[in-house]
């Protein structure tokens, strides 16, 4: 009697299982079935990747060896170099000091560690711009063992890209750029790169997300978001995806104890054919497409009066006069919906697909004007150049000797990446001067010097030339203000 009870109960669930199986393997096959279907009517694209969760066992065990196998020769380690600034003693080369304490040590290299990747057989590297900023000397070691020097093309501190040149008689193995536009939220991704020195590593994962922003690296706000394992020395290397291109140059870490924790950064495979093009165009550096106007996001209270469902796109603030903006008919409180028929959700995406358009070239804007919907076709140009006064090196003794000062053009001024486009600008400091050790960086504009203020490189030179041992500055930086009292 117990053997037939445990027969009745384990025959039923058997059946069910059985009629479970059998309906999955239908269902299987009428959704094969329906994809070739659909290929044989026109009705699907075979150009768009199917994106469907693995289904069964056999396809859980694939591989991404093949993947791997076919990318990761293409990504290199990066080792960046500097001599360490010689702070010298005011006590060297006194004979009493030296007997008790002997001589002053000399200065020690200063090296960092990234990662690469070519995306042309001649040898062109691209990175990060914090891997090799300040070096000295930049080498680039291969996956097979070979260590080259290396000339830096071009350097972007506004977007971290950086493209470097290796020579070699033969052609080097490259990963073409994808398109990062065509990824979606849940794509498989790979990360190749050298974390902390081990050796080319490679880890997978997805996409988080698209778009962030305010990530603090640099001025660039549109990363793509990922959780595979990104940690030091991972900078400058790729993001792969799973036809075997480069969709991101890996960058940037969210992390509070220094490994990696599921929140990557890299910039867009787009923005990087920018940069590189840009480079093999012989410039010295990445210039941005000229719209003309100026803009602000679009908040809650913006979106209501302008009856928005929601808060999304790019106000336009200011137009320049005779700008490509203002020959289109842009307006300020327009609102840009879409570029190129891609939405904008806010100011920084606006800025991204404008610097990844080609100087010359026509967008379509997607407008928002008097509460209806319009298109718009604006011709970008290049940045004027306004008139670009030499740069006065500033000598002396005084805390400003060994910088470089140039009067601001909005030309000067998207180099520097600062907004203001008028003023005194300092476009470089000597290494080791005292300019240097006060902390002057590149892109400060100095508004005021010892209560003279400074509208001329002359006058600058002229207020540096002054014998006092006070000194009193103001300087703008990142859009402060800055007052410094010291005595030098």
């Amino acid at each position: 009697m117990l053997f037939r009870r445990l027969f009745r109960r384990y025959a039923g669930t058997a059946l069910v299982v059985t009629m479970v199986a059998c309906a999955g393997v239908a269902i299987a096959e009428e959704s094969v079935g329906q994809s070739l279907m659909d290929l044989l009517r026109g009705t699907a694209s075979p150009e768009t990747p199917d994106r469907r969760v693995p289904f069964g066992k056999a396809e859980m065990e694939l591989s991404f060896a093949p993947l791997v196998k076919a990318t990761a020769p293409a990504v290199v380690n990066v080792y960046a170099s500097q001599q360490a600034r010689e702070v010298r003693s005011p006590f060297e080369g006194d004979p009493f000091f030296e007997q008790f304490f002997g001589r002053q040590a000399p200065p020690r290299a200063q090296s960092s560690l990234g990662s690469g990747v070519l995306v042309d057989p001649s040898g062109i590297v691209v990175t990060n711009y914090h891997v090799i900023k300040d070096a000295d000397e930049v080498k680039v070691a291969t996956s097979d063992g070979r260590e080259f020097e290396s000339k830096v093309l071009l350097k972007e501190e506004t977007v971290d890209l950086a493209i470097l040149k290796i020579e070699s008689p033969e052609p080097f193995p490259t990963v073409a750029i994808g398109d990062s536009d065509a990824l979606e939220v849940g794509d498989l991704v790979l990360a190749i790169g050298n974390p902390f020195g081990v050796g080319q590593t490679t880890t997978g994962g997805i996409v988080s997300a698209l778009a962030r922003t305010h990530i603090g690296v640099s001025d660039f706000g549109f990363f793509i978001q990922t959780d595979a394992a990104i940690n030091p020395g991972n900078s400058g290397g790729a993001l792969i995806n799973m036809q075997g291109q480069v969709v991101g140059i890996n960058t940037a870490i969210y992390s509070r104890s220094g490994g990696s924790i599921g929140l990557g950064f890299a910039i867009p495979s787009n923005m990087v054919r920018a940069v590189v093009a840009t480079a093999k165009s012989g410039a010295d550096h990445f210039e941005r497409p000229f719209i003309g106007a100026s803009f602000e996001p679009v908040t809650a209270q913006i979106a209501e009066a302008l009856g928005m469902p929601r808060p999304s796109g790019a106000l336009v603030a200011a137009v320049a006069a005779n700008g490509p903006a203002a020959k289109a008919g842009l307006k300020p409180g327009n609102v840009i919906l879409k570029i190129n028929g891609a939405a904008i959700e806010h100011v920084d995406a606006l800025g991204y697909r404008l610097a990844t358009q080609a100087i010359g070239g026509t967008i379509k804007l997607d407008v928002l004007r008097q509460g209806r919907e319009e298109e718009v076709d604006v011709t970008l140009a290049r940045m004027p150049e306004g008139v670009n006064a030499p740069a006065v090196e500033i000598g002396g003794r005084s805390p400003f000797a060994g910088v470089k000062a140039a009067e601001l053009s909005p030309d000067l001024a998207q180099r520097l990446g600062v907004d203001e486009e008028k003023g005194i600008a300092i476009v470089g400091i000597g290494r080791g001067s005292p300019a240097e050790r006060v902390g002057f960086q590149p892109g400060d504009i100095v508004r005021e010097v010892n209560g003279a203020e400074i509208d001329t490189a002359e006058k600058l030179q002229e207020a540096a030339a002054q014998r006092t041992r006070w000194w009193r500055f103001t300087i703008e930086r990142d859009g402060r203000l800055m007052r410094q009292v010291l005595r030098f």
